[in-house]
């Protein structure tokens, strides 16, 4: 019943894997992407784990007796520790900024003679919250074990932490960057996958329909209308980002009410108002993340659109455009978890400069108030999208719309010698 069955379908897997756009969009690009995107994680780890290694915290010691002086050694021996001796009060913002540290105690006066007496000893702690990483709250998780094991050399929870946060210059007393961090970990995972799906479906679209265009022969009726050719262009864009949007829209609705279902892991003791806090982008930094999402957007469609011109049919600008994917997914994935600022400088230049990944580094930095960071942002890729965008009018102003094409002439020769022999 099935006979030739075998046969056809060895035809069929050897005339796709011949293919060299498949075979490099399906095979040699995600075997580079993943090992790439695992090695920047590794890396990553290995300088957040350096930087513990490295971090120094800022001790202020109120107290005299030897108790203090033993906890301060027993910080010291994972930490480089700056301690300040004083009875007097101080501000802590004002220290921490001039010793530049991101964590510190004070240790009360009354130490040593609490743990003497085996009483109870509160010490406030003092952290920096600078930002939604992965990596963000390692030297206070690290000192909160530190803390565990000098209470079990005396007695359990004889030494209780204080905890408090510094946002944006401001002390906020019972709670710390971690729990923050947690708060705000949907909105640092939804953005990037918004953006994701956003370009890689709207890219998708603009290729298909100049590609269809040409498949059907459409174009050369379509660029003979008594009509500019740019505003053929801008329609085809128009019309890709609505489609786009809207499949994104649905796409995220369902993704965060996904996202709602997680939020019974966080504590229901804990009621954290970021507005209040500071950390929900002001009017002025959603209308940066807006700019910087649809001037990305346009240099992506316009790509699509030079990328569909030198293909002959739909499947071809598809595996085309799935060339340019790994320059979205691998900053969208890394900065889902990553604070770009806290990745080593090399990575970061790279980063900086892949345009697709702007409307992430923007989204988090106008949570943080950094609009200079944004503004720069925008600016590069709105250079890059008007370069594009003219390359891409020029393209559509000539009739090499209609002729380009993008071969792979060693591979395509080697296919055809494959075929010819008996």
């Amino acid at each position: 019943m099935l006979k030739g069955f075998g046969n056809f379908l060895l035809k069929e897997l050897k005339e796709l894997i011949r293919d060299p756009k498949i075979f490099i969009g399906m095979i040699i690009i995600p075997v580079i992407m993943f090992p790439l995107l695992g090695g920047i994680m590794n890396f990553s780890i290995q300088s957040a784990q350096e930087s513990v290694a490295k971090a120094t915290i800022l001790i202020i010691n109120n107290d005299v007796g030897d108790s203090a002086a033993r906890f301060i050694a027993y910080i010291n021996s994972s930490f480089n520790v700056i301690s300040i001796n004083t009875t007097e009060s101080v501000n802590i913002v004002e220290l921490m900024s001039q010793n530049n540290v991101t964590e510190a105690i004070v240790i009360p006066s009354d130490f040593s003679a609490n743990l003497t007496s085996g009483l109870q000893v509160r010490i406030e702690f003092y952290s920096v919250f600078s930002g939604v990483s992965m990596f963000s709250g390692v030297s206070a998780t690290v000192i909160d074990s530190l803390i565990e094991e000098f209470n079990r050399a005396l007695s359990p929870n004889i030494v209780i932490p204080a905890k408090s946060v510094i946002v944006k210059g401001q002390v906020i007393e019972n709670l710390d960057a971690q729990t923050i961090s947690n708060l705000m970990i949907s909105q640092t995972i939804a953005m990037p996958v918004i953006i994701m799906i956003l370009l890689s479906y709207s890219m998708q679209i603009a290729a298909t329909s100049v590609a269809m265009e040409k498949e059907e022969k459409t174009l050369e009726t379509l660029l003979t209308l008594p009509m500019d050719r740019f505003a053929i262009l801008l329609g085809k864009l128009s019309g890709s980002i609505i489609v786009a949007a809207i499949g994104a829209l649905a796409y995220m609705i369902g993704f965060t009410y996904y996202l709602g279902s997680l939020s019974s892991a966080i504590p229901s003791n804990v009621n954290v108002n970021l507005a209040a806090l500071g950390l929900v982008p002001s009017l002025f930094g959603y209308i940066l993340l807006g700019v910087s999402l649809f001037v990305t957007l346009l240099s992506a469609l316009s790509l699509a659109v030079i990328i569909s011109a030198f293909a002959g049919d739909v499947r071809s600008a598809q595996s085309l455009v799935g060339y340019v994917y790994p320059l979205i997914f691998i900053p969208s994935l890394a900065l889902m978890y990553l604070d770009v600022n806290a990745i080593p400088l090399a990575l970061r230049i790279l980063i900086y400069a892949i345009p697709y990944s702007h409307p992430i580094i923007t989204s988090k930095a106008v949570i943080m108030g950094d609009y200079t960071i944004a503004v720069v942002g925008i600016a590069y890729v709105a250079a890059f999208t008007v370069a594009i965008m003219y390359f891409a009018s020029r393209l559509f102003a000539t009739e090499k719309i209609l002729t380009a094409k993008l071969k792979f002439k060693g591979l395509i020769r080697r296919r055809e010698k494959t075929t010819s022999e008996p």
